[in-house]
């Protein structure tokens, strides 16, 4: 086998990336103590696909996609969990005392050494991109390859349902699917499911029927992660065992439903949130989890830079008019609105709120739950509700023009109205007002500000790690190396923290429209958001990218994220 030497200073001269960086990434290796092969890897100086061809050609060594080969249980056993996270590997086969093992790093001798001295076997070593390994781990060592040890870890009554008292809920039980959802196994395995939501801090959970199996995944920080998978047998008892705790109707398979429950659960009461839909497979269903520990009192615990949370500061003391967070679904919109609420909860203020669906549940707020079917929508509940002599209130949403002409005129008879709306940017809010008929006299002379919100994942802290940003990032983003001297660019490289995403929590990044005269003025003439949006920036308005961007300069994230969460092109 050929030096690593002589193999990086190969692929500085083969034209697959910048030589100069290349050939500089030796001398970084030694400094770091780190193997320069991972960090070729890591610093995504050659593309991954094309850097494992390359090292598989010079090396003499074959690359294998993983995602095409399966492993048996019995050369799994072989080698340790721990080991192979550790290592990055994954073994493959074993013929009598040979033992062959995936890597990305072929020069890793410690793990060579550590695997002979596990196994007793020689071991051979092929080719691997980490993304694959990666996956492979999650396959081979995650959860779902130890479902039967982990069910025996949890006790049936390690979770405790607190049942509320629904007016609407009325649970029908047929005999064998109650029955079959009350079986230890089938308890056992949902509150395994929703115990580890919560210690992965998940705010979805999914469970996916399909013809012969079923898999459950967890949405953390935004994207969607595989759990485990089990055989369709085990399926509807557990989707049975789910709808009881939701207190729906189990019997029903053929409309959607929706639900909630409460449990206590790691000496907290969590909220869930059930929604049920037929599919083809059977009915998928959907937990949104609902953490009332998100919901702090004090504008500081939104963890907004120091701007935003003034102007929100100096709106929230008008005696009236309205405020507005727009984003898309998932946006966090609501965590912001009921942290301000928190704020403002007194005993000298009625604060009511009108819903769909009630998410977090406030003592010292009254809320209202929309039931369309019944007539009771946003629209009606507001204009019900303003007959309770309200000092605060939040609308859910603005879907209409009549819940958006009672918001604004409500706002302008002495209430403080809070609501939200799905546009783009905080300018946007003022034309989507206009084509749901509002007059704009009314839109000028109630709204106080509006929101713009995004939530934007955090550089995991665990394998923060510097790096050098891409120049197609750099394009992307309309900056040049110039503005980012004296800035530190980091990046998560990947560990058992994050799931090896590289990120690890969210944030909110937000820019804040505050009304002005000449803003009121281009609002009544119906101007475009484009010209509303280019003189609030006039007027100092910080937006979505730059709050975003200045974040990223922090060191918070990346700027592949701030591009990703503010559409920046």
């Amino acid at each position: 086998m050929i030096s690593t030497e002589t193999l990086i200073q190969k692929l500085a001269q083969s034209g697959l990336g910048d030589p100069k960086k290349i050939e500089g990434l030796q001398q970084e290796a030694r400094k770091l103590s780190r193997s320069p092969i991972r960090l070729l890897y890591e610093r995504e100086l050659v593309p991954e696909v094309m850097l494992t061809d390359f090292l598989s050609d010079h090396l003499e060594i074959p690359a294998l996609p993983l995602a095409s080969f399966r492993v048996t249980k019995e050369t799994l056993r072989l080698v340790p969990k721990k080991i192979a996270e550790r290592h990055r590997l994954i073994p493959l086969a074993r013929i009598n005392n040979l033992l062959t093992v995936a890597v990305s790093d072929p020069f890793d001798v410690i793990a060579r050494d550590d695997l002979e001295g596990i196994t007793r076997c020689h071991v051979v070593y092929i080719l691997a991109s980490p993304k694959g390994i990666s996956q492979a781990l999650d396959a081979y060592y995650g959860e779902s390859s130890n479902m039967e040890s982990l069910l025996e870890g949890i006790d049936e009554e390690s979770i405790e349902i607190i049942h509320q008292k629904e007016a609407e809920s009325d649970a029908k039980a047929g005999q064998v699917s109650h029955a079959a959802s009350e079986e230890a196994p089938v308890i056992r395995m949902v509150n395994l499911i929703l115990d580890r939501a919560i210690r992965m801090r998940a705010s979805d959970i999914h469970f996916e029927p399909y013809e012969k199996s079923f898999r459950v995944r967890y949405r953390i920080d935004g994207a969607l992660k595989e759990s485990f998978s089990h055989s369709r047998d085990f399926y509807d008892p557990l989707v049975a065992r789910v709808k009881i705790m939701g207190q729906v109707d189990i019997t029903e398979k053929r409309l959607p439903q929706d639900g909630r429950f409460r449990v206590s659960i790691q000496d907290r009461e969590i909220d869930f949130r059930l929604s049920v839909l037929p599919t083809y497979h059977g009915p998928k269903v959907v937990l949104r989890v609902l953490d009332k520990a998100g919901v702090k009192s004090g504008l500081q615990h939104l963890g907004f830079s120091e701007k935003p949370t003034r102007i929100f500061a100096e709106a929230i003391r008008q005696p009236y008019g309205m405020i507005l967070v727009t984003g898309p679904t998932g946006s966090g919109k609501s965590t912001t609105l009921y942290t301000i609420l928190n704020t403002m909860n007194t005993p000298e203020r009625n604060i009511m709120t009108v819903e769909d669906p009630v998410e977090y549940q406030v003592e010292g707020i009254t809320q209202t739950q929309v039931h369309a079917d019944v007539g009771l929508t946003f629209a009606s509940g507001l204009r019900s509700l303003l007959r309770q002599s309200p000092d605060i209130v939040l609308v859910g949403e603005i879907r209409d023009s009549e819940t958006a002409d009672i918001g604004v005129k409500a706002a302008l008879t002495g209430h403080l109205v809070f609501s939200t709306l799905h546009t783009n940017s905080a300018a946007g809010a003022m034309t989507r007002l206009v084509d749901m008929g509002v007059e704009p006299f009314l839109i000028a002379s109630s709204v106080i500000c509006v929101a713009a919100q995004r939530l934007m994942r955090k550089v995991c802290t665990y394998c923060k790690a510097p790096y050098q940003i891409a120049p197609e990032v750099l394009r992307r983003a309309k900056i040049s190396a110039k503005d980012l001297e004296g800035v530190v660019c980091y990046r998560g490289t990947g560990c058992a923290k994050c799931h090896q995403s590289g990120y690890h929590g969210r944030m909110a990044t937000i820019e804040v429209l505050r009304m002005n005269p000449t803003i009121r003025e281009l609002v009544i003439q119906r101007k475009s958001s484009d010209v509303i949006e280019k003189v609030a920036i006039e007027h100092g308005m910080e937006t979505l990218f730059e709050n975003a961007f200045e974040l990223f300069k922090k060191g918070l994230t990346t700027l592949e994220e701030v591009l990703r969460v503010t559409s920046q092109e």
